[in-house]
């Protein structure tokens, strides 16, 4: 796999992250110009990402059937429509709307993504892979909220969804002119219902990669919790203003750009497990030294922020290890464990978003405290999908 193909893939990964983080400077804004509480609005993310979670079930079936590149050339078609939608937008019923479009035809970036890399590559290559494509996908958090921040500020809260539009029309002509398809039509599944139905039932109920999709999708929660309570954390808690955003996603990118680039520094030196349990510990650390901090002391800048980053950087050490080792269960369908794994992923992120979150608005204590909650069940799911794989050996 060559630089090209993984600036690609890091780039349609991009999709997602942009519509939440380029946006929600603008929330507070949004729901102003509609005159609805920030609550109310929140729901702009929470249905994105339950649309998100939903279509990741799909995309990598559709893409093991029909091959790889017509999926993400579609998605980023029906992608551009809806942020142009999204941008024109009258009531915060049609902002919904058509955020729900873009959540469904967001996911097929990242789902069908890490299906290319496993099509192309196995063991420590994918997963230093995977480790470069989390360099360069951590480059959209950091830089989306600030420029959304400036956007809205600039020239209204529109102008973000505007950018997104232009960003997807860019990178589907670049799709169309260097994006390779990657499965071999011979290698191909033929679209009947019930064997697929069958294939996803066969996943589905393999415990390991269950308890293991989990694991990797509560790892996030110390982050998760942050980006979704974003606009509540830096102008309620830390009193910034909308401009300021940067103050959060840029020290936590960068930790999660710096582990991504250490893990595939380390991937074939250390064992994954190795990988996997480092990762864990600087989490582990970095979250007990988040609810100490946000309990004894007044939060301020940057103090709140470093342990964060040091979170993020556990994570992003931890995480490809986690995503190759969960889809090598699954080596002929990895399509459609692809699409169950960010099923996982997004649906923890959408019941954080639009049930947790909201819960812990003007708190930094309650926000940290919640990260080990979840990191908690995380190691628990790993262990227990570990030791499942034991008592089959």
């Amino acid at each position: 796999m060559r630089h090209r193909e993984i600036i690609i893939l890091a780039a349609l990964s991009m999709l997602g992250a942009l519509s939440i983080d380029a946006y929600l400077p603008a929330l507070p804004s949004i729901a102003q110009h509609f005159s609805v509480s920030l609550a109310a609005c929140q729901q702009t993310l929470s249905v994105y990402l339950f649309a998100f979670a939903f279509m990741s079930l799909f995309y990598g079936t559709l893409s093991d059937s029909f091959g790889r590149r017509p999926v993400i050339l579609g998605s980023l078609i029906v992608y551009f429509l809806s942020s142009l939608g999204a941008g024109i937008s009258t009531s915060l019923e049609q902002l919904i709307f058509f955020r729900l479009i873009q959540g469904l035809s967001a996911g097929a970036g990242s789902v069908v993504g890490r299906a290319i890399v496993g099509d192309l590559l196995t063991g420590a290559e994918a997963q230093r892979a995977m480790s470069y494509i989390s360099v360069v996908f951590g480059l959209a958090p950091a830089i989306a909220p600030v420029l959304g921040g400036w956007l809205q500020a600039s020239f209204g809260w529109r102008s973000i969804f505007g950018f997104i539009a232009l960003f997807c029309l860019i990178l589907l002509a670049i799709c169309l002119r260097w994006l390779p398809e990657s499965l071999k039509r011979e290698a191909r599944h033929a679209f009947h219902f019930q064997v697929i139905v069958s294939n996803y039932w066969s996943v589905a109920r393999h415990g390991e990669f269950i308890f293991r999709s989990l694991a990797l999708a509560l790892s996030f929660s110390g982050v998760m919790l942050y980006i979704a309570g974003a606009p509540s954390f830096v102008m309620d808690v830390l009193h910034l203003p909308v401009t300021s955003f940067g103050w959060l996603f840029i020290p936590l990118i960068g930790g999660m750009t710096l582990g991504s680039m250490v893990a595939s520094k380390v991937s074939h030196r250390w064992k994954p497990a190795s990988t996997i349990f480092i990762g864990y510990g600087l989490m582990s650390f970095s979250a007990v030294v988040s609810v100490v901090y946000s309990l004894l002391c007044a939060v301020s800048i940057p103090w709140v922020i470093i342990p964060l980053s040091l979170y993020s950087f556990g994570m992003a050490l931890a995480s490809p290890a986690m995503t190759v080792q969960t889809l090598e269960l699954f080596p002929k369908v990895r399509g459609l464990a692809s699409s169950l794994q960010g099923f996982t992923f997004m649906m923890i992120f959408a019941l954080t978003s639009g049930l947790i979150c909201p819960l812990l608005f003007g708190s930094a204590f309650k926000i940290a405290a919640a990260s080990i909650a979840g990191l908690l069940l995380s190691g628990i799911c790993w262990l227990i999908g570990s030791g499942m794989k034991r008592r089959v050996s």
